[in-house]
């Protein structure tokens, strides 16, 4: 079980970069620092996804604590002030915090007392349950809960007005807030019943630190409605429910509730040996959540907490990791028919928008996705034998093939005089390395990407092979592919000996020391000669590798930028020009295996990220690092695809390889 001992709880700094991470499965979460103190404005106890897994909601913003115990009052909470202020400092009586799965239980000790806070979410429901706790070796306690409360797109802060009042019903064990006209009520529901004392008050500018450190607005007030007083006897407990849902379709069995949500966590992992890949495949659950297309309940991956949406691209790259390796087929399978389904003028999507579908247009400004929809196809495909999915994605596969021919979107088409694929036009980001900050695109790697063109190179030869399985053979497949593959040879930079990052481009072809070109030697045997993987891998090595994947960019570049720091405009500067992307270590491994073939040294590789499990988001791997020692993780807490191809490439290194 993965714990925070006292020394950390206890000392703010690091307990404040320490977050925790409870999802439902549709998209919702609740998360916070594990002193209480919210750092960010993705923060709260209930993140509604009101329209799964999109329009993510912050209601509920967090819960304080007052203990009366033997003439004594204990402030178990922590918030932090725009003035700097600490106030109340309950992280003081953090004694730990461990994880029953990826349920947090924070343990607050006294003297008199200990009590325990456990918080879980329903899943398939935007339904939070925080449990308090009181040890049978306390004295007798009187517990005081102050919700705060807010309504607000979770990538936004919110103000108060002094003539500002949500609307508060109280009815029996239920409380429904309503912030505005037309905004959905949510329910606060107490478990035995305690009487709601309604006070009606705001609370001023709680501070974000995190998003002043992003360079944005970090300052919010919240809505005290009112609050819930009772007493506690050693063994006794309370049971704060937060819902969107309906009160009547509540549990109020919290042990039910509860045991319900061990048993499901506990079936992931009945089965695997250690506690590190245990961890990982709870985390992997975390991503995958539903989405409805149409009139089918279809499934598609988070590609990042507490931030991103589904996206295509990493969905794609995360799909064996998080789904076939760790056994969830019929997850592989809703995730790829999903996303056939929004295919467009042979393209997948880049995103779904934030708000739903509904909402705004689904964006495609991406070349990769579609290539990567093979190659994540094909891996299903070699672990399921699913022919009849074959057969039935085949036109939609055709198509896009058909598409990058006559050419798509963003100047996406195929080059007649070599084969390679060309993609890209001033202000759009299709790769990737795709950080735009206004119309400015950081890498716009317009031309011919060398990670774009070994996938096309792959997708070819995948159509080649599956014409002749469903019965539809074609002979163009094999002759495009065997022209990409004597192109290829243009990517050599025979000088430096290793790939251009890009070809063709309006100014040259690209030198620069990128990540990207260890795909070639990774999708393909026979893209890369031996000798040729050896030079690229080794060089890769000196100028990239770190404990928790590859640089962007190497270290030598004019243009390396090492710290991810700063307005949005400084960090999605340095977003692919050295900072570190944990996913890479994928990659990596994969050609470490092709050149040196040590399983043993490749596994090696991996154990920084057991380490990190500890930091950061608990329990997961963070979207990236920065570039230079220590390599602080920033970015999200949890990225999909960075645990996705930790678990991979554990499987290809361990016994779990199938």
């Amino acid at each position: 079980m993965l714990t925070i001992p006292r020394e950390i709880c206890r000392d703010l700094d690091q307990a404040l970069t320490r977050e925790w991470l409870v999802t439902n499965g549709i998209g919702g979460y609740a998360s916070c620092s594990i002193t209480g103190a919210n750092t960010r404005r993705y923060h709260g106890l209930l993140v509604a996804a009101l329209k799964p897994p999109a329009a993510r909601t912050v209601t509920l913003s967090k819960l304080e604590e007052e203990v009366e115990c033997g003439g004594s009052t204990y402030h178990l909470s922590t918030n932090e002030y725009e003035s700097g202020t600490i106030n109340p400092d309950g992280y003081l009586f953090l004694e730990q915090v461990g994880f029953n799965g990826t349920i947090p239980t924070f343990v607050y000790q006294s003297a008199k007392f200990t009590l325990t806070k456990t918080i879980w979410m329903e899943h398939g429901h935007n339904t939070t349950y925080i449990r308090y706790t009181l040890a049978q070796d306390s004295q007798p306690i009187r517990l005081t809960l102050l919700p705060f409360c807010t309504y607000r797109d979770f990538h936004k802060e919110l103000r108060g007005a002094p003539n500002w009042r949500f609307d508060v019903r109280a009815n029996g064990n239920s409380v429904q807030v309503t912030a505005f006209d037309h905004a959905t009520p949510y329910h606060l529901v107490t478990t035995p019943r305690v009487n709601f004392v309604h006070l009606d008050l705001w609370y001023w500018r709680f501070f974000h630190r995190v998003e002043r450190e992003r360079g944005l607005d970090c300052v919010e007030d919240l809505y005290l409605p009112g609050l819930w007083r009772t007493d506690l006897q050693p063994g006794g407990s309370i049971t704060i429910i937060a819902t969107t849902e309906a009160v009547a379709s509540l549990s109020l069995d919290i042990d039910a509730a509860l045991h319900r949500e061990w048993i499901r966590q506990n079936t992931l992992v009945e089965n695997v040996p250690d506690q590190f890949t245990q961890q990982l495949y709870l985390a992997a659950d975390q991503f995958i959540v539903q989405r409805q297309v149409q009139d089918q309940s279809l499934n598609t991956i988070i590609a990042g907490y507490p931030w991103f949406g589904d996206w295509g691209r990493d969905t794609m790259i995360a799909l064996e990791g998080l789904t076939l390796v760790t056994g969830r087929y019929a997850d592989a399978k809703k995730i790829l028919c999903a996303f056939a389904r929004y295919v467009d003028q042979g393209m997948l999507p880049n995103r779904f928008p934030d708000a739903g579908i509904d909402a705004a247009p689904v964006e495609y400004n991406t070349v990769d996705a579609t290539l990567w929809y093979f190659h994540a196809l094909d891996r299903y495909m070699c672990v399921t034998k699913d022919e009849s999915l074959l057969r039935d994605l085949f036109p939609t596969l055709e198509s896009i093939v058909d598409w990058h021919l006559k050419g798509t979107r963003y100047n996406i088409r195929v080059d007649p005089t070599d084969s390679l694929l060309w993609a890209g036009e001033p202000g759009v980001q299709l790769t990737w390395m795709d950080a735009k900050v206004g119309d400015w695109v950081v890498t716009p790697r317009i031309g011919k990407p060398v990670e774009i063109n070994a996938l096309w190179y792959r997708a070819l030869k995948l159509m080649d092979q599956w014409s002749v399985q469903v019965g539809r053979f074609s002979s163009r497949y094999d002759k495009l592919a065997t022209q990409v593959r004597l192109s290829f040879e243009r990517f050599w930079y025979a000088e430096r000996k290793y790939l251009y990052d890009v070809i063709d481009t309006p100014y040259g072809n690209d030198t620069s020391l990128r990540p990207n070109q260890l795909f070639a030697l990774t999708l393909a045997d026979d893209l890369v000669s031996p000798e040729r993987a050896k030079l690229i891998f080794d060089l890769v090595t000196r100028n990239l590798l770190t404990p928790f994947g590859l640089r962007s960019l190497s270290p030598h570049d004019q243009h390396y930028t090492p710290l991810f720091r700063g307005d949005q405009h400084a960090r999605d500067a340095a977003y692919h020009q050295g900072i570190v992307w944990g996913w890479l270590i994928g990659v990596y491994v994969d050609a470490y295996l092709r050149v040196y073939g040590d399983r043993d040294a490749a596994r090696v590789l991996l154990n920084p990220f057991q380490v990190h499990l500890s930091e950061a988001g608990l329990g997961s791997i963070s979207e990236v690092f920065e570039g230079d020692p220590p390599f602080r993780p920033v970015g999200c807490i949890a990225q999909a695809w960075s645990v996705a191809e930790v678990l991979r490439v554990l499987g290809r290194t361990t016994t779990l390889s199938f």
